[in-house]
């Protein structure tokens, strides 16, 4: 059915919202609360959504997929130096698949979800700058993307919660979940010391290799950290290198955190068809809203981004994302820096 959109109904405020705004646009909406396993109130909490707006509700039990394509690679990724972007993953390989089993079996043209970003024929936008959300999106594919309805995209964080007030939705103060959402305390450290993929202990050294301390394993760091190493010396220490192979934690007074070439991998192309030539966007190299002017070459099977003014600690494991505008052109996962 053309009108019809299973919406991902997570119990909190965003979701709750995004469900009434597309009722009110004529949509038929089916909920569907997407469980990991770790208990709490969001199923109960998504649940009274969906009754009190009386659309159809049901739950998936999501923790397979989510253990394959997001939890084992996000312990990977730790043990080899990298910083994983776990939502960036869960998103295409995950969530949206989810969405888009249920609305297959229901006949559903659409899937959708509260988070704060634009699609416009199927190219991504950003959404408003205060919770702008297009950076974590920024893997879905043109073809996942064609059937995306982000109701919140034109609103921000305090107008929603504004509208839940209006509404009357029992969820309109709920707290926001801020972590990773396999990992609610935020201890990720903890979390692979409990799966046994901890890295072990090993030397703090500066760049000529001198020792200047020990750390507690790989895994606890990632580029450009200067907080909790606990090193005293000349001046402030960063973390400047990952060395798993020796398990060297490499610091410096973070001097030469700067880059002007990035290299990405695996590039997934929204908003423009491909690269071919030269291309000037702006390019967010982290999650946050910091943006800065580059051009994109291709580069072996990737991509290698020039930028106009050093970008500091460009971390591999982490999503460079390009955007034209407002349009999000393109993504790719970095790999190095010089």
């Amino acid at each position: 059915m053309q009108n019809s959109v299973v919406l991902g109904l997570s119990g909190g405020v965003d979701s709750a919202v995004a469900a009434t705004l597309l009722k009110e646009q004529g949509f038929a909406v089916t909920g569907l609360y997407l469980d990991i396993g770790l208990g709490g109130t969001g199923a109960a909490d998504a649940a009274a959504v969906a009754q009190r707006l009386s659309i159809p509700f049901e739950v998936a039990d999501i923790r397979a997929d989510l253990e394959d394509q997001v939890c084992t690679p996000f312990a990977a990724a730790y043990q080899s130096g990298r910083t994983p972007l776990p939502c960036a993953l869960c998103n295409p390989t995950v969530k949206f698949p989810a969405l888009f089993r249920l609305a297959d079996k229901i006949g559903a043209r659409y899937v959708s979800t509260g988070h704060y970003a634009n699609v416009e024929n199927g190219v991504l936008k950003k959404g408003r700058p205060a919770n702008d959300q297009s950076y974590m999106l920024a893997r879905l594919t043109r073809e996942q993307l064609q059937r995306v309805i982000f109701p919140l995209g034109n609103y921000e964080k305090t107008e929603v919660r504004q509208l839940a007030h209006s509404f009357g939705i029992p969820v309109a103060d709920k707290p926001d979940s801020m972590e990773i959402c396999f990992i609610p305390d935020g201890d990720y450290a903890a979390w692979l010391d409990r799966r046994g993929f901890s890295t072990r202990s090993g030397n703090f050294v500066d760049k000529e290799g001198k020792v200047l301390g020990r750390h507690k394993g790989v895994h606890h760091y990632t580029l450009g950290q200067g907080r909790g190493l606990g090193v005293s010396g000349p001046h402030r220490y960063f973390v400047t290198a990952l060395r798993p192979a020796t398990r060297e934690v490499v610091l410096s007074d973070g001097s030469d955190l700067g880059k002007s070439t990035v290299f990405g991998s695996s590039p997934n192309w929204i908003g423009v068809e491909g690269l071919t030539e030269p291309l000037e966007v702006s390019v967010r190299l982290r999650h946050s809203r910091t943006q800065a002017e580059g051009i994109l070459y291709p580069h072996e099977n990737g991509v290698r981004i020039e930028m106009k003014a050093p970008a500091r600690a460009p971390t591999p494991g982490q999503l460079a994302v390009f955007y034209l505008g407002d349009t999000v052109a393109g993504s790719a996962w970095i790999e190095g820096a010089l």
